[in-house]
């Protein structure tokens, strides 16, 4: 059995690999950023760009914990949180590109995406998918009992609004109801992909606010977050689910307004 000293050298010795990528995809968005022109569509492309190296590098080091679960049977906390400010960048990226706005009518946008029209719909799907999934191992990397637990709602509702963002609504909404449009299968996809994550993430500030803030901010961003699935709802006539989402928005609104009266929220 190895003693501790190898089993450092072979951590060290494997995680290198994932630290020389890592340093490589930083220098690289360097000089991109340096040299990145004025022009808008071609700084909207190169934003992508880096959203996409910076899931990579958050890989990385979440491939690093995983080596450092497997032969030093400990978490390694250091390359987890590398890996939450990364993610953090690479939502940013996208937002420079969509804007950051939850619950907006999808015409707001609509010059944001002209910029990126020819960036087609499967490689978006692709990149949300990427994004989402390296949240999802970073969360449960960190594990239920992480001092980070609250501050990953934050990430959440991010990516869930950057994902929304990103698809062109009035194009989706014309496939939606064209079966024959060989885009169907993947504007379905991730139209109901755009559901479930508007959705939990109002469930999460919800959760935010009942058990660890109280702030109204919170209770806010969980209902812009229902007000744009029900938008949603709307636009796919779905009916039955924009009047429960409206039922929904009106009892959390007036929660709100109960505990402001009663001091609760702040």
């Amino acid at each position: 059995m190895a003693n501790s000293t190898e089993k450092r050298e072979l951590f060290n010795s494997k995680s290198q690999v994932h630290k020389d990528a890592i340093k490589k995809i930083l220098e690289n968005e360097k000089k991109i950023l340096a040299t990145i022109g004025k022009e808008p569509s071609e700084v909207a492309h190169k934003k992508i760009g880096l959203c996409e190296q910076m899931i990579h590098a958050a890989t990385r080091y979440i491939a690093i914990n995983e080596l450092s679960f497997s032969i030093l049977e400990l978490k390694n906390n250091d390359a987890l949180n590398e890996a939450r400010k990364i993610l953090y960048k690479a939502i940013i990226y996208l937002e420079n590109v969509v804007t950051n706005g939850i619950d907006i009518a999808f015409s707001d946008i609509d010059d944001k995406l002209a910029l990126i029209a020819d960036y087609d719909l499967a490689k978006r799907y692709y990149l949300v998918r990427k994004l989402g999934l390296c949240i999802r191992l970073l969360v449960d990397a960190f594990g239920d009992n992480s001092k980070w637990k609250w501050s990953f709602v934050e990430i959440q509702g991010r990516f869930a609004t950057v994902m929304k963002n990103m698809l062109d609504w009035k194009q989706a909404v014309k496939v939606y109801f064209s079966s024959d449009s060989p885009d169907y299968s993947t504007t379905v996809f991730y139209i109901r992909m755009v559901r479930k994550n508007l959705d939990l993430s109002a469930k999460e500030y919800r959760d935010r606010y009942e058990l660890a803030t109280h702030r109204i901010d919170d209770m806010r961003a969980a209902l812009n977050y229902i007000g744009a699935g029900r938008r949603i709802a709307m636009v796919i006539e779905e009916k039955e689910d924009a009047e429960e989402m409206k039922k929904k928005y009106q009892v959390w609104k007036e929660k709100l307004e109960n505990d402001q009266k009663k001091g609760l929220a702040t």
